[in-house]
């Protein structure tokens, strides 16, 4: 009798033990299928050859154009070829932020770099960099807002 009722426990045990499992299968299948967020970064090129990338980090959000001076009409003192462009918001609220300081520091392909501060034109903070060569330019570019610094890097392939 010990035994029969040992092995009923022990049927009864594995039975809830595989019926947890098939479960816990079941749950982790439907993961398969859920989208994942939203990123916090996102990047295009328009029509008009205007390369977007927008940020988000640390709840301030970076929306970045870069677009050839000539395509603005434009012609630089210093000879830069191209205008980058930043607003910033902050994230919760959508509040555009008019009242930054900060710099853009661009990498080339040849792993030159050319630092300029961003000069605020009312709320968008630009600054006018030379794209000479065809490949990917790192652009890094650090905020100051409230006194708190914001960090945002992407990569922009030009040619």
């Amino acid at each position: 009798m010990k035994k029969i009722i040992a092995l009923c426990t022990t049927l009864l045990a594995l039975s809830w033990g595989l019926s947890s499992l098939t479960a816990a299968e079941t749950s982790h299948k439907s993961h398969e299928k859920m989208a994942m967020p939203a990123p916090t970064a996102m990047e295009h090129t328009s029509p008009t050859d205007t390369f977007k990338h927008e940020a988000v980090i640390k709840h301030i959000r970076a929306e970045f154009k870069i677009m050839s001076l000539s395509s603005m009409n434009m012609k630089d003192p210093n000879g830069a070829t191209h205008h980058v462009m930043v607003n910033l918001f902050n994230d919760s609220t959508n509040h555009p932020i008019k009242d930054a300081v900060g710099k853009v520091k661009v990498v080339g392909p040849d792993e030159k770099e050319q630092t300029n501060t961003l000069k605020n034109y009312n709320g968008t903070f630009a600054a006018n960099f030379t794209f000479s060569k065809n490949g990917k330019y790192g652009v890094i570019c650090l905020v100051k807002v409230n006194g708190e610094k914001h960090l945002f890097k992407f990569w922009y392939p030009y040619g």
